[in-house]
């Protein structure tokens, strides 16, 4: 009794192990070897593929098989497939009588499910592997479904050259995905893993063809397909040389295969959100502007399309993709380059100073001539206006005003701003910026550019979704893989930038002159709103063009990826008309909706565009956000005393107050009177003071180069000698006589137009400046040596 305990023990142990060895027998994951990296469009055509490490093309194991392809196989391979356990024995049955008959190996009896197992282990067959096969395939069958083996058969068959896996066949064969196959091109491939030596240009069509057609026989016989189906099948041609696969999206692709850890994806292909049809058109737009721009020696473009309402990217164009002209950088992917941002980064300073009640949206903001710490930033045109609305130098993307705003909100305060924009480039400490971050000091991303301007325009979406308040979700990066999750709802009462201040920048945005267009698109019903912004690094290097409507981002970029700059090369030459054009393929939309809460109507001077102080002549009402309110007075309106003829002014130690006339008068300070009354013919200077009447208060001159205690370097002419520099000094009397002295030393006298060209000597210098009426001014500025500068 005990002997037969023990020897069902010993059984059931034995039994145990082999059972254990038999569920651990199977490797995980089956399959080792690498796959080709494959993106396909929203609509699941593919839009590039990479060969595998191994030289192999070979796709990813797919969720399912072509219904024409599962058929053709199990009739051509493993007739009994979906009846056995993963050995077929009626066919080893029938293979051993065929052998013995045949005196050696004529047929054979592998199922699918043995093959998968063989080409997972790759080793050379003996009859010890035939059984260990068997083995494996019993196994697989216990662990995988029908279907799951039919997919990894699919996926890892031979079809030939370095051709691997039915889907990289279809392309590589018929230039077309797999489902999209016809009962004759199925048929061929499904021969081929049997015989992949089959697929040879110019060799073996016969028997390829033989092989084809014996399965259209087969598959009627089966009643799988009709008579007629298979003679029209039987007609197709059999592919000859491999076909290139589709390479529509190799900068997207590229991207993919760097940041695949990061986006926890288990497999080398995606599906993304690329629209295919816009995809091929962006392509051919883009190659369009690549030979018109390649005369100048301009070789690089990328386009990023970003649609609005669900924050994914449509379009990417990484670059005009010309692999066989490697001297070109195509291989570049210029969205994900750094590159100086030129102007782009103004309108986000302009609805940073809205936010923080810095200025209103048409604010005065200086124009003149400018030195910072001898840092002298210049206007585009080399111009002034004097002074100017802070919506118009946005419009016309002038750098002085542009400086002046930095200035005065602090370049730390917008350093930090962008920082919560998500630009990653900004590694250096705002001090190594400075000022000239809002001049293309910076280094950004097409990438990081283009979703700070979705954040903004889906926030303005959004805002009677969340009932006037904000998701700050809004603000995280586009997306472009398809279904994938997106970021939590963030509700909160703030933002980065309120809705108010928003829609009055795009407002500003939308200002901009168009190219070709001469300010006439408003007279076309079918032209369609578009805020944008253009930008020119220094050294003409960069063109850059960004513009948004309530449903698409599209942001271009136009140079040469080694940076070599080119003449002509500016944003509103090169990259706005490829930016319009893109917008052309889009679909039109309606304007952002105002947010009527979030706006708030002000009494603002209209000179001024500040909010309106008691004595400002002329007052209109503006729709402002509501933190305009803590924005400071028109300081430019001044209460002034003339006399009873309004000629001149006066004061009470030279006339009557009795007689005296009290007027407001718009007035600026002399540069910026100098320049703007150019420009603006209604400006009205101030009344000269009546003769015995001394001018108490109010400035008449002031220098426009160089500033108080500026540093000055003089640099050497063509022939040696060295070099003046010219001063320059408004005065608020346009026929003033001024005399100059240096140091106390007369120097010369000028009239009406006051500059002079002078060559002091190196060192500390005062400089005095006297009218014909008297009045004075002194200023201190020093004059470099060599070694200084």
């Amino acid at each position: 009794m005990k002997k037969q305990i023990k020897a069902i023990i010993y059984v059931d142990l034995l039994f145990a192990a082999l059972l254990i060895f038999f569920w651990f027998s199977l490797p995980k994951p089956l399959f080792i070897t690498p796959t080709s990296y494959v993106i396909e469009a929203s609509n699941g055509e593919l839009l590039s593929a990479s060969i595998a490490k191994d030289g192999q093309w070979r796709f990813p194991v797919a969720d399912s098989v072509p219904e024409k392809f599962a058929k053709c196989i199990i009739t051509f391979e493993d007739k009994r497939f979906y009846h056995h356990l993963g050995v077929d024995f009626i066919a080893v049955a029938r293979a051993i009588r065929q052998n013995i008959q045949a005196k050696s190996v004529a047929s054979g009896a592998s199922t699918l499910s043995m093959q998968v197992i063989r080409l997972s282990r790759k080793k050379q067959r003996t009859f010890l592997q035939k059984i260990a096969e068997m083995w494996l395939a019993v196994r697989l069958e216990t662990g995988y479904s029908k279907d799951e083996i039919l997919a990894l058969y699919a996926a890892n068959a031979p079809f030939g050259s370095n051709v691997v896996g039915l889907e990289a066949a279809s392309w590589r064969y018929y230039g077309r995905s797999a489902e999209q196959l016809s009962w004759g091109e199925m048929a061929t491939l499904a021969v081929l893993p049997n015989s992949p030596s089959l697929v040879h240009p110019g060799k073996n069509a016969v028997r390829l063809i033989t092989k084809r057609n014996n399965l259209l026989d087969k598959l009627v016989e089966e009643k799988i397909i009709d008579r007629a189906t298979a003679q029209l099948s039987k007609a197709e041609p059999i592919p000859t040389a491999p076909l290139p696969l589709p390479q529509n999206a190799p900068h997207l692709l590229n991207r993919f295969k760097d940041e695949m850890k990061s986006l926890n994806t288990a497999t080398t292909k995606i599906t993304s959100t690329i629209d295919e049809h816009l995809q091929q058109e962006l392509n051919q737009i883009v190659g369009q502007y690549h030979q018109k721009f390649a005369a100048n020696g301009i070789n690089n473009l990328a386009a990023l399309v970003i649609n609005v309402k669900n924050g994914s990217v449509v379009g990417y164009v990484g670059n005009c993709y010309l692999p066989q002209q490697k001297e070109l950088e195509s291989h570049v992917d210029m969205i994900r380059a750094r590159r100086s941002p030129g102007s782009t980064l103004k309108p986000l300073l302009y609805a940073s100073m809205l936010n923080d009640g810095f200025i209103l949206p048409q604010t005065l903001i200086q124009d003149v001539p400018t030195q910072i710490g001898g840092y002298s930033p210049m206007n585009f045109d080399l111009g002034y206006d004097g002074a100017i609305p802070a919506d118009r130098a946005l419009s016309r993307s002038l750098n002085i005003p542009a400086v002046k705003m930095l200035q005065q909100y602090k370049y730390e305060r917008f350093y930090d701003k962008l920082k919560k924009f998500n630009f990653t480039t900004l590694n250096k400490p705002a001090d190594h910026y400075g000022l000239s971050l809002i001049l293309g000091g910076s280094e950004v991303t097409m990438w990081d550019l283009s979703n700070a301007y979705l954040g903004m325009a889906r926030t303005l979406n959004h805002y009677n979704d969340y009932q006037g308040k904000y998701n700050n979700a809004d603000y995280s990066s586009a997306s472009y893989i398809k279904d994938q999750e997106k970021p939590e709802d963030m509700i909160e009462p703030t933002s980065l930038l309120d809705h108010g201040t928003i829609w009055s920048t795009f407002n500003a945005m939308e200002e901009v002159m168009r190219p070709g267009d001469e300010g006439l698109w408003q007279q076309f019903s079918s032209s369609q709103r578009i805020a944008w912004k253009t930008g020119t690094s220094f050294g003409f290097r960069d063109a850059w063009s960004v513009g948004l409507t309530p449903n698409y981002v599209v942001c271009v970029w136009v140079g040469n990826a080694d940076g070599e700059g080119r003449p002509g090369l500016t944003g509103i030459e090169a990259a706005a008309p490829l930016m319009f054009d893109i917008f052309r393929l889009l679909p039109s939309s309606k304007w952002f909706e105002m947010p009527k809460t979030k706006l708030k109507r002000m009494a603002v001077c209209k000179q001024s565009g500040y909010k309106a102080s008691p004595i400002c002549e002329t007052k209109i009402v503006q729709l402002v956000p509501p933190v305009g309110e803590k924005t400071a007075l028109c300081p430019y309106h001044k209460q002034i005393h003339l006399d009873a003829t309004s000629t001149y002014q006066v004061t009470n130690q030279c006339y009557s107050i009795n007689q005296m006339r009290h007027q407001s008068w718009f007035v600026l300070p002399p540069t910026m009177e100098y320049y703007y009354k150019t420009k603006n013919a209604s400006y009205r200077v101030l009344p000269p003071f009546m003769s015995g009447c001394q001018n108490e208060g109010t400035a008449v001159m002031e220098m426009v180069y160089p500033k108080p205690n500026a540093s000055v370097y003089i640099p050497l002419e063509i022939d040696g000698n060295r070099g003046k520099v010219v001063f320059n000094v408004a005065h608020r009397d346009h026929n003033a006589t001024i005399h100059w002295h240096i140091d106390e030393e007369y120097v010369g006298t000028t009239k009406n137009y006051h500059q002079i060209a002078l060559n002091p000597k190196p060192g500390k210098h005062i400089l005095t400046l006297t009218d014909q009426n008297g009045e004075r001014l002194a200023q201190a500025f020093t004059v470099l040596d060599k070694e200084e500068k």
